[in-house]
Order: structure tokens, then sequence, then C-alpha cells
């Protein structure tokens, strides 16, 4: 299984190739520390899985997997993250990746996430699980009634980018929209 990893982290990425190529059978065949140098990688070489985090430097992992799944339906996607999933885990499924692992949750889980993901099932915790079930069920958790999500992906990408001390026009350009556009979704 031919991996590629996407972090903006140098030191993050070869701890994350150390673990994967402790495993037989997957092999970590290049790194990228961008979405745009993950793209251009994808163009050059063939992979069977991407793993990529969520927060990267310029485009999100989330618009990464946005920007890989009409060039490249078929290649799976782990999302891994040290925020919360119960924010992010369902952004990301709804994106198109196949899984979503918290950076905390150790290298067992990660390689039993990567198998899972492989054999085209999804990966995200038995808490996560549970409650993506709950709400299929149409009911509704505490965590669900919180504001944060119900924003749609762009409105909450826009929310977290004024949270990092964006003004209105860096994020309209970081994001390729306009401001009265940025305004509309802070609103």
């Amino acid at each position: 299984i031919r991996i590629l990893i996407v972090d903006d982290h140098p030191i993050f990425r070869e701890g994350i190739r150390t673990v994967i190529e402790r495993e037989e059978g997957l092999t970590v065949k290049a790194e990228a520390g961008s979405a745009a140098e993950a793209m251009k990688l994808l163009e050059a070489h063939r992979f069977n899985l991407v793993l990529s985090d969520v927060t990267l430097g310029g485009k999100s992992g989330l618009e990464l997997v946005r920007d890989i799944m009409p060039l490249y339906p078929d290649l799976p996607v782990l999302m891994l993250s040290m925020h919360d999933e119960t924010i992010y885990a369902e952004r990301a499924l709804r994106a198109g990746a196949l899984g979503f692992v918290m950076k905390q949750a150790g290298s067992k889980l990660l390689i039993e996430s990567i198998h899972r993901v492989m054999a085209g099932r999804v990966a995200v915790s038995p808490e996560m699980a549970e409650r993506m079930l709950t709400a299929a069920a149409g009911r509704r958790s505490d965590e669900e009634k919180n504001p944060v999500s119900q924003l749609t992906d762009r409105e909450f990408e826009v929310f977290q980018l004024f949270g990092e001390g964006l003004d209105g026009q860096r994020i309209a350009d970081r994001l390729s929209l306009s401001v009265k556009t940025v305004d509309v979704h802070r609103a």
C-alpha cells in the first residue's frame, strides 16, 4: 500500500512514516507539507492512500479532499487531526474522506484505520460512530445542538479563519471569495 502523507509539520511526518513502515505491506512513497504540494505529487505518482492532516498552511485538509475526489474518486483519504472529532470528522466524511483519526489516538488505531479504509470501510472512533448512528436515528445529542456544529462547511471555515485572527480581506483572498461573501458567511 503506497501512502502519501500530507502534514505541514516535518517532524510529525517523520514520526508517522516510522509508525507506518513498521507495518508489513505499508510504505510511505512521498510526503507533502501543503495541499498544493500534495496535488503535484498526486499528478506525478500513483498512491493507494492519502493520509492528510486537517490543518495545513494555505488550503485546509478538507479542501484538499474536495480537490482530490473529482480527480481521483477511487483514492481513499484518511484524515488526521489534533482537533475535536465531533467538529471535524463528519465534515471530513462529507468532503469525501473515508476516515478520521485523532492524533492522540495512537499508532495501533492509525494502522487499524488505514487497513479499514483500504478495505473500503469507514474508519472513525467508536464514540464518533455511535454519535453518527444516533444522529441518523433522528436523535440529537447536546453536542449537536451546539451552534458551531450547525454551520455549513464554508461558514465554519470562515469562522475558523476569523478565530485565527485574519480579517475579512485576508480570508477572502485565501478562500478566493469576495469580501462581501465572507461577510455573509460571518453573519
